[in-house]
């Protein structure tokens, strides 16, 4: 099989589309392949490796908690790239605001597709979820983007953080008061109890819910700011030691806030947002640095494959069930490997959705909403 990649466009910066791909591989089967790895043994390393493939529970930070943090980065990063490129060509800021709410609409109309096939499972429809926060967020980042310059999308960035602190640690809660983060005590639970629309992802809360949306916001801001540094004259070099060192402040910022407000995925706590955002920004400092400075393409070429339909595996994988595919292909070969029977099945169905992108590539379609 022939690695190499289409034409790439001038001026794109492939590692985006890498770190991307990266990210979504882990979430359609790559966190399951690695789980079975580490299942295979019972040291305590292997098993406190395999605890951060999962969620923190309430507060805290585990790799897992990185993943949808670090896809709504890299829809960050993008955008300053594509509203120039619209710019240079013509659009007005009128066309662009309606792709801008074309595409958000499309994300929307897709993550209530999922949601519909869950309604059993949650007692009735929900309205909000992974896409509908991708949609919301690239709809409003994409609006301040277009308005604003990078002085007030910083400011905006900086608002978004504080604001959402202020309400959750002043605003009380009837029967527990303010500043409380437990699970029913918060701020934004109870607004999600009392006044949200539709289906609770659980009874307590939902992880998509309406008060995170503004810090959610502000993480794709990060984003953005990291794209106009990309997008600058300076030396690729000088760009990815700035990724860098912006990651590690941002990384010890959010430890210092998560003394006062903590380290919380289903809340998106403001210390949430700088520490994912750090840890984002090094990696794509590191995929910068080794694809589109050093020149290191090759090995990314599975994660560009992915990358470049990212929302298409997404979806498919919800809608579709590769792992019968696989069954239908290998007659269940994989329960004759006994102890490995899990880790040959993960790596089974991992493969097939990725020849499956991988036939999208070739024939050059690319699902975008």
């Amino acid at each position: 099989m022939k690695t190499t990649l289409l034409k790439i466009p001038e001026g794109r910066i492939l590692s985006i589309d890498a770190l991307r791909g990266f990210d979504m591989f882990l979430i359609v089967g790559g966190g399951s392949f690695i789980s079975s790895i580490l299942a295979l043994s019972d040291s305590p390393l292997s098993q406190a490796l395999r605890a951060q493939m999962h969620h923190a529970e309430w507060h805290g930070f585990t790799v897992w908690d990185l993943i949808f943090p670090l896809f709504l980065y890299i829809v960050g990063v993008s955008i300053p790239f594509a509203i120039t490129k619209r710019l240079d060509r013509g659009d007005s800021h009128r066309d662009i605001v309606l792709h801008v709410v074309k595409r958000a609409l499309v994300l929307y109309f897709f993550g209530m597709i999922m949601e519909a096939g869950r309604i059993d499972e949650l007692g009735g429809l929900r309205y909000t979820g992974v896409l509908h926060r991708i949609a919301f967020r690239y709809f409003f980042t994409s609006l301040i983007v277009l308005y604003t310059g990078i002085r007030g999308q910083v400011i905006w960035f900086v608002s978004l953080l504080t604001g959402y602190w202020l309400a959750m640690t002043f605003i009380p809660v009837p029967g527990h008061g303010a500043g409380v983060f437990t699970i029913e005590g918060n701020l934004a639970s109870y607004l999600d109890r009392m006044y949200q629309p539709g289906a609770l992802r659980t009874e307590m809360y939902d992880n998509e819910g309406m008060l995170s949306t503004f810090p959610a916001v502000a993480t794709t801001l990060l984003g953005v700011l990291s794209g106009h540094g990309l997008r600058s004259p300076a030396s690729q070099s000088r760009k990815a030691a700035g990724l860098c060192a912006s990651g590690a402040v941002s990384l010890v910022l959010g430890l210092l806030w998560s003394v006062i407000f903590p380290l919380n995925k289903l809340l998106w706590t403001s210390s949430f947002v700088l520490y994912a955002g750090g840890w984002s920004m090094l990696l794509l400092a590191l995929f910068y640095w080794l694809i589109d400075v050093r020149g290191y393409r090759t090995w990314a070429f599975p994660f560009v494959v992915t990358g470049l339909n990212a929302l298409t595996i997404y979806i498919a994988s919800a809608l579709f069930d590769f792992g019968r595919i696989f069954t239908v292909f290998t007659y269940e070969f994989s329960e004759n490997f006994g102890t490995y029977s899990s880790l040959v099945r993960s790596a089974g169905v991992l493969t097939v959705k990725w020849l499956f992108l991988y036939y999208l590539y070739r024939k050059r379609i690319f699902l975008k909403a």
